[in-house]
């Protein structure tokens, strides 16, 4: 059953190849890159390398990051999401992670925090987890705002190849 959510502003559903030109403007913007350590892509290929990795998410994990639209014109805005992670992060491993990368068109909007809300509450009352977490750059302190804003709690800063990062957590009440 293909995944959906709605918002009052927005749309939330799987990525799908048909979103490679938007994939392709947010990871080559390189504003959009600032706080990830991430080169921004060349090519189209790239995005659909991307895409495919996320669907592949979606068949080994049953989740993954999700499209992230704007309801009134059904543009692309981005991505947000849970994704489980299963490689060691600050002595982390198998844990769901809360992200989203939008386009900057989009920031500053309140877009972001909607997403997040949505997500958590998928992740609390769908998925039934206990707790979920997530991380930010600690220059990203709009990152940092909207993880506050929803909830999370930032229990330490640690390394993150190379760079220092927040480490948030937020509990199922």
């Amino acid at each position: 059953m293909p995944f959906f959510i709605e918002t009052e502003r927005l749309v939330l559903r799987e990525l799908l190849p048909t979103d490679e030109a938007g994939m392709f403007a947010l990871d080559a913007d390189p504003e959009v890159q600032t706080y990830l350590g991430n080169k921004p892509i060349t090519s189209w290929a790239e995005a659909q390398q991307t895409i495919a990795l996320i669907r592949q998410q979606y068949q080994d994990n049953g989740i993954g990051r999700w499209a992230m639209l704007e309801k009134a014109t059904g543009n692309f805005m981005g991505w947000a999401g849970l994704k489980l992670i299963t490689t060691p992060i600050n002595q982390h491993v198998n844990y769901y992670d809360l992200g989203y990368r939008l386009l900057p068109a989009y920031w500053h909007q309140g877009f972001a925090t909607e997403a997040a809300r949505a997500s958590l509450h998928y992740g609390f009352t769908t998925l039934q987890l206990t707790k979920i977490y997530a991380m930010a750059d600690t220059r990203n302190l709009a990152s940092k705002n909207i993880l506050e804003k929803v909830g999370f709690t930032c229990s330490e800063t640690f390394i993150y190849e190379g760079t220092p990062h927040y480490w948030f957590k937020i509990t199922r009440k």
